[in-house]
């Protein structure tokens, strides 16, 4: 699905853009990704662009995004190839949502993991900084972005931490910004030039509850002689961006609104980065939550005045800027490019795509690519619901509508064992089969419910979820090879934002049995219908 639509702005009618040049005749339209790539942070290097967001529980950790215009992203890879610091990240089992009789055996690590990180180029290695909220906060580095990454290293061992941001001067001195869980203060550390490290206990350099409510997602940097940090203040669903300035990086801070609602209908312009182009362009680029489909991403123009940022357009009052829904495309001496989000696979590799992350860290002796070349085969582990099952291979949703249908081969399965398709979060819902002592149902389940449908003989089946921008999923499967396909059920609610996660396709095999079979998984296609808001 393109991210942009080349238009003439004669046709859009656009009004006077704040940067000092002539609008092209091509825009791009926001969000430049309908994706839940949350607390995006964003850097450039060379001709290219690098962005990195939030991945919570999720594993492979910290997904990488590469540009070349600003507006048109691939995934690059990760950062954490897996989770490794709690036990909790391997989902140890068996697993049970209650257990009357005793304390509830196993564990999940849903909503940890790695929360909001920022990245960096410093002395030719890539630094990434991010916080787990039970643990600290950590660095990994590697001279690549496709990796190898170095394994985490420990920078500040105290939970409770959030939104890290490192910060090497002119001088040679590193600094460490951050905030803490529930958000705010700004916290500055000097650090170890090698970024390994935090000097001191941390100094509160920013605090105002009564203007600065909820103030966090700082981002430190360095114009003109001053130093700025660039963090949200108010919440996700109805804050707004503020500019912090000072002579010196220990403050104190002036403070200036840049980015709010103002006229539009974009509630809450949350947590970003800035970045510049090499022609001296200034854009941001931020989140906005939108319910299911979690929080999608944003570019804004961005510009300096009196040394001041204004982010979007301004707005009548002069109260700052606001969000733009269409704006002339980025002058980075590349071409637009026609590149997207990574999002079908066929299994052809015997690696599995940079698109897909487990709900855990996986186990490996239950899923293979090599044991039937061509086919994705998933092993069923035990657990009594489809949350706390080990091994569900996700993906970022893509909306605002999407299609997503695989071929599964059943022939492996045993007797209270289930696979098939989800949109997964909590109170997930899917589609797929349900083996009863050797017999397969076709199966939708909602919030754990299951409801069975027809007896299902065939060799392979077609499993389908239509998601639409009323953020609802429709279900159907075909016995026929994808000739035809059955509805079933009605329109069921996505998974609403949770575990700070939008909702996700997912495959998934688990038993309730005492001994778990396997499926084999052909292919995942992804479409994306006409019709949508877009």
């Amino acid at each position: 699905m393109h991210a942009w639509t080349v238009v003439t702005m004669l046709a859009l009618g656009l009004a006077i853009a704040p940067h000092n040049v002539a609008l092209a005749k091509e825009t791009y339209q926001n969000p430049i990704l309908y994706a839940d790539y949350s607390d995006p942070d964003i850097i450039r290097v060379g001709d290219t662009y690098y962005m990195v967001a939030s991945s919570f529980h999720f594993s492979p950790g910290i997904p990488i995004l590469r540009s070349r215009d600003l507006v048109h992203w691939t995934i690059a890879g990760h950062v954490l190839p897996r989770l490794p610091f709690a036990p909790e990240y391997d989902m140890p089992g068996p697993h049970t949502l209650t257990d009357a009789v005793s304390k509830p055996v196993g564990g999940t690590r849903y909503a940890g993991g790695v929360w909001a990180p920022s990245i960096r180029f410093h002395a030719g290695r890539f630094y990434v900084y991010f916080a787990t909220p039970d643990e600290g906060i950590f660095m990994a580095s590697a001279a690549h972005v496709e990796g190898p990454w170095d394994a985490p290293v420990k920078v500040i061992d105290h939970p409770k931490l959030e939104d890290p941001c490192p910060f090497w001067d002119d001088d040679g001195t590193a600094w460490l910004v951050h905030s803490r869980h529930g958000a705010g203060p700004l916290i500055l550390h000097r650090m170890s030039p090698d970024g390994r490290r935090v000097l001191d206990g941390g100094t509160v350099i920013v605090e105002d509850k009564a203007r600065l409510p909820i103030l966090e997602g700082p981002k430190l940097y360095k114009r003109n002689g001053y130093y700025y940090i660039l963090a949200p203040f108010g919440g996700v669903e109805k804050g707004a961006q503020v500019a912090l300035r000072s002579r010196t990086i220990t403050g104190p801070y002036e403070q200036r609104v840049v980015l709010s609602q103002g006229t539009t209908a974009l509630a809450g312009p949350h947590q970003g980065g800035w970045v510049e182009t090499p022609s001296g362009q200034g854009w941001f680029v931020h989140f906005n939550s939108t319910g299911a489909f979690g929080r999608i991403t944003y570019l804004e123009p961005l510009v300096w005045k009196d040394d001041w940022p204004l982010i979007g357009t301004p707005i009548a009052d002069g109260t700052g800027g606001q969000p733009v829904a269409r704006f002339a495309l980025p002058e980075t001496g590349s071409r637009p490019t026609t590149d997207t989000l990574q999002e079908s696979d066929a299994f052809s590799s015997a690696r599995l795509g940079v698109q897909w992350e487990w709900n855990h860290n996986s186990d490996d002796s239950r899923w293979s690519l090599t044991a039937r070349p061509g086919y994705l085969r998933l092993g069923a582990g035990s657990a009594e619901h489809l949350v706390t099952a080990r091994n569900t291979l996700t993906q970022i949703l893509q909306g605002p509508r999407a299609r997503i249908t695989t071929r599964i081969d059943p022939a492996g399965m045993r007797d209270g064992q289930r696979a098939g398709l989800s949109l997964f979060g909590v109170g997930p819902s899917w589609i797929g089969l349900v083996d009863d002592a050797g017999r397969r149902r076709v199966t939708l389940a909602v919030k754990g419910v299951e409801t069975g449908g027809p007896v299902f003989t065939g060799r392979t089946i077609d499993l389908r979820a239509d998601v639409g921008p009323d953020q609802t999923v429709r279900y159907s499967y075909s016995d026929d090879g994808g000739a035809s396909f059955r509805s079933m059920g009605d329109a069921i609610p996505l998974a609403r934002f949770s575990w700070w996660k939008g909702s996700r396709p997912a495959l998934f095999s688990f038993t309730k049995g005492t001994k778990g079979g396997s499926v084999d998984v052909d292919w995942v296609r992804v479409e994306h219908p006409q019709g949508g808001e877009r």
